[in-house]
C-alpha cells in the first residue's frame, strides 16, 4: 500500500503549550466539512482527526495542496496564525484513528 504524505497538525503550541480549546481538532475538521441527506456532517475525506502521543492532532493528506489549495491554504493559516507544530511526514503513528 502506498503511503501518502501528510501534514500533522498538532494540538501544542510552538513553545510546547497545549492549545485550547480542548475541542479545537474536532471544530477545524468541522470547519471543513459538509453537510449530507438528513444533514448528517460528511467529514473531508483529507483532512481528519487523530491523536498522537496523547495530543489531539488534525492529519491533512498532503495531496489536497494540489487538488483544493484553498482549503489547504485555510488549514496551514489556522496553524500558522495560533502557532501551532506542524509536521510533513510519510510515517505518524497514532494512538486512535
Amino acid at each position: 500500500m502506498a503511503t501518502s504524505e501528510k501534514v500533522i497538525i498538532r494540538g501544542l503550541t510552538q513553545d510546547g503549550g497545549k492549545f485550547r480549546p480542548s475541542d479545537w481538532a474536532e471544530r477545524l475538521c468541522g470547519a471543513v466539512a459538509s453537510y449530507g441527506p438528513g444533514r448528517r456532517i460528511i467529514f473531508h475525506p483529507n483532512v481528519r482527526l487523530a491523536t498522537i502521543d496523547g495530543v489531539k492532532c488534525v492529519i491533512v493528506d498532503a495531496m489536497l495542496e494540489e487538488t483544493n489549495e484553498m482549503l489547504f491554504d485555510f488549514l496551514m493559516d489556522f496553524a500558522r496564525d495560533n502557532k501551532l507544530q506542524t509536521e510533513r511526514t510519510t510515517d505518524y503513528p497514532t494512538d486512535e484513528d
